[in-house]
């Protein structure tokens, strides 16, 4: 998929706020500090489209980005941060699984899992109540250029066997790096082939020139 075009539709404080659309959407979501907006930059090939920091949690409202005018990037908060209250927490749980389950026009969620570390309880949790939603996700590992190549595979292969152990079947799994942009091509391609397909041009009957001479 070559991207011509994204950009920020809309920004949402809650679901009541999220705009009316036709389009397919594909979520991004995971814990703080996974590097979801730096792959999501990656992916767009914009620098600045999504905001990046150092400090986790900083996507505190669900952000639409409109791509080649023909599918969306959703850009949901991180789970796991520390800095809300829990009053503030719980409201953020209650709008953000609201979009999950009552938006109907929403193709799949990418549920971002950092390849660095050991499997999280809070991203195994996650994927169990998606599941149990009977919500479509995909798992998609996070820096695996930040570690060895085998510690990377190690890493994940932990998380799979865990999901395994959980009875949990992700529709796909990716590995990723927004640095080396590793796994764009895979994660963009297989978007692509859930989109809608474009009606073929109907060809215009054949013009027989032989009578103009």
């Amino acid at each position: 998929m070559k991207i011509e075009s994204a950009k920020l539709r809309a920004s949402a404080g809650g679901f009541e706020e999220c705009p009316p659309s036709n389009l397919p959407e594909f979520a991004f979501i995971g814990r703080s500090n996974v590097g979801k907006s730096s792959l999501i930059n990656a992916l767009t090939e914009r620098k600045e489209l999504a905001h990046t920091s150092g400090k986790p949690g900083r996507t505190r409202r669900i952000n639409f980005f409109s791509v080649n005018e023909s599918w969306t990037l959703v850009d949901l908060p991180g789970y796991g941060y520390a800095k809300l209250s829990r009053d503030k927490q719980g409201d953020f749980n209650r709008e953000v699984s609201a979009y999950l389950t009552e938006r109907r026009n929403l193709k799949q969620v990418m549920l971002l899992v950092d390849s660095g570390i050991e499997p999280q309880g809070g991203d195994l949790a996650f994927a169990s109540w998606l599941q149990e939603c009977g919500l479509p996700y995909s798992i998609v590992f996070t820096k695996t250029d930040r570690n060895s190549e085998s510690k990377a595979a190690s890493q994940s292969g932990q998380f799979l066997a865990a999901l395994e152990a959980w009875g949990l079947k992700p529709t796909k799994v990716f590995s990723s790096s927004a640095k080396t942009k590793k796994g764009r091509g895979q994660i963009l391609h297989w978007i692509e082939q859930q989109l809608p397909k474009k009606p073929k041009k109907k060809k215009g009957p054949a013009i027989n020139l032989k009578w103009m001479k």
